[in-house]
């Protein structure tokens, strides 16, 4: 070997930051060690691997305290400028630390699921482990092409859990429809990811961005077809307006805890990612995503609002679409600060912008995974999941029905729900201060539409139970031969009611940790 090939053999070397890669990994490795437990226990033991990856994603979650004392990157360039494709900074920990805690939350929810639903245990938990490391690995990615591949991997054990019920024509259809969409919008992101390396000569985030400062004019178009379309691959994951079509339909079909899951880990990668691409890679083009972002904003809340307050009571899954709906409007919500930083004069104020998007996330988590959790416990009585299913809940099940009246009145943004209040506010403050006065207005009509089918929702919890009779509409879910909640069911409703009533007393802790997250 010559002088120059040692020394460049020798520059590419480096070590790997384990413990910076440590949350990931973790599910990773949990979920193939859960698949590979399957083959060999009973099926009366089958219950193990739920608890095994309960334990795993909460090790994870442990594995996030060591990287709080400064940020850490590895897999880095050893030549020419810096840059990696890996950085455990406040923002990654942030969003890891928010969909490592979703996916345990969902793994409680699961356990009935899967006795109720007869759903293959090493093959379900194997999928959400896997997802959760793809969503877990996305907000640390620091390139187009980890980007790319964290947001696959995050996906695609998804489609296979709507489509998980054999047999069920709706969860295929589901499936189907969630699949064929997402793999056209990846499509045209790879197209867009495509063009900006063409324009910038890089992938990774840094080096994009201050190549996009002074791209050669001959390229500038191609630069901001890349920009655009680049973005409709996490659009699509944030269920923006126009890419939210197969939001109703795959949450109808897939088990409740795996619309739980979509709704609020699926949400934090493609916000995790969009924020990423837009603030890291494409500041310089803020004039082209920003008020990009910004109509979708608009026309994401209002879209999801006003189909939420045109579904029928007495429909079947009627609870499940509103809180599909309601998932659409509020990414419209999530999407005004964003639309904000680009609008920023400064690096700051990007980064306190994306800081309220972070802070919102953050509450609409805990709170939505609550109610989805009510679903879940209603679910086992009334399989239709009816709206009006939910009619007298609080005589037989008071825990419950007020935890959702709670979690139904955070997403409202109604005391006793402070947090939700709070986060409504934070954003709403975002768009004005970027003097998106307008974009403001949008959000405070739509706010006052949400609180119609929120409340009706709510109302209907401690309404009378209907009569029991023959031909008479179907019995409340409290009645009183509903099956007993479980265990795992009742923790997680638990956990979540906690975690908003902790939030709504000190709202300002989850703007100060959230605060400051990126840049």
């Amino acid at each position: 070997m010559t002088p120059n090939a040692s020394g460049l053999a020798t520059s590419l070397v480096q070590s790997v930051d384990w413990p910076a890669v440590a949350p990931p990994t973790i599910a990773a490795l949990t979920g193939l060690a859960v698949l590979v437990a399957d083959l060999f226990l009973p099926e009366r033991r089958k219950p193990l691997l739920g608890w095994a990856a309960v334990a795993g994603l909460a090790l994870a979650a442990l594995s996030l305290l060591p990287l709080l004392d400064g940020d850490r990157s590895t897999f880095c360039l050893t030549t020419g400028a810096h840059a990696c494709s890996y950085t455990a900074d406040t923002f990654a920990l942030v969003i890891q630390f928010l969909v490592l805690g979703g996916a345990l939350l969902t793994a409680l929810l699961s356990f009935s699921a899967l006795e109720d639903l007869e759903l293959p245990a090493g093959e379900f938990w194997f999928l959400l482990l896997s997802s959760a490391a793809g969503a877990a690995l996305l907000p640390a990615s620091r390139d187009l092409a980890t980007l790319v591949i964290a947001l696959e991997v995050a996906s695609l054990p998804a489609f296979a859990l709507v489509g998980l019920r054999r047999g069920d024509r709706l969860s295929s259809e589901a499936a189907l429809k969630f699949f064929l969409s997402s793999v056209t919008a990846t499509a045209v992101m790879l197209l867009g990811v495509s063009f900006v390396y063409a324009a910038t000569g890089s992938l990774h985030l840094s080096r994009i961005a201050a190549a996009l400062t002074h791209v050669d004019p001959r390229l500038d178009t191609l630069a901001q077809a890349g920009v655009v379309l680049t973005l409709v691959g996490f659009a699509f994951k944030t269920a923006a307006v126009p890419f939210h079509f197969w939001v109703p339909d795959t949450y109808v079909g897939a088990p409740v805890p795996v619309a739980a899951y979509l709704s609020v880990v699926g949400k934090a990668v493609g916000f995790s990612g969009l924020i990423l691409v837009t603030v890291l890679a494409f500041p310089a083009y803020g004039d082209v995503w920003g008020p990009a972002v910004a109509v979708l904003a608009a026309l994401t809340m209002t879209a999801g609002n006003v189909a939420a307050l045109r579904q029928r009571p007495e429909r079947a899954f009627s609870a499940v679409r509103l809180l599909a709906w309601s998932s659409v409007a509020q990414a419209g919500y999530l999407l005004v600060p964003i639309a904000a930083a680009g609008y920023a004069g400064s690096a700051r104020d990007a980064s306190r912008a994306i800081g309220s998007t972070v802070a919102y996330a953050l509450m609409y988590a805990a709170v939505n995974l609550g109610a989805f959790a009510v679903a879940a416990l209603v679910a086992r009585t009334s399989p239709a999941n009816r709206l009006t299913d939910y009619r007298g809940l609080y005589a037989a099940r008071p825990a419950a029905a007020l935890a959702l009246g709670f979690f139904l009145l955070c997403l409202a943004g109604l005391p006793p729900g402070v947090i939700g209040l709070f986060a409504k506010v934070t954003v709403f403050s975002a768009a004005v201060d970027a003097g998106l006065g307008w974009l403001a207005v949008v959000m405070a009509l739509n706010v006052v539409v949400a609180l119609f089918y929120y409340l009706q929702w709510t109302a209907v919890l401690f309404r009378a139970p209907e009569p029991a009779a023959g031909t008479g509409p179907a019995p409340a879910a409290g009645a009183p031969a509903a099956r007993p909640a479980a265990v795992p069911l009742t923790a997680a409703i638990g956990l979540t009611a906690v975690l908003g009533i902790a939030l709504s007393g000190a709202p300002q802790l989850v703007l100060r940790f959230a605060s400051g997250t990126l840049l």
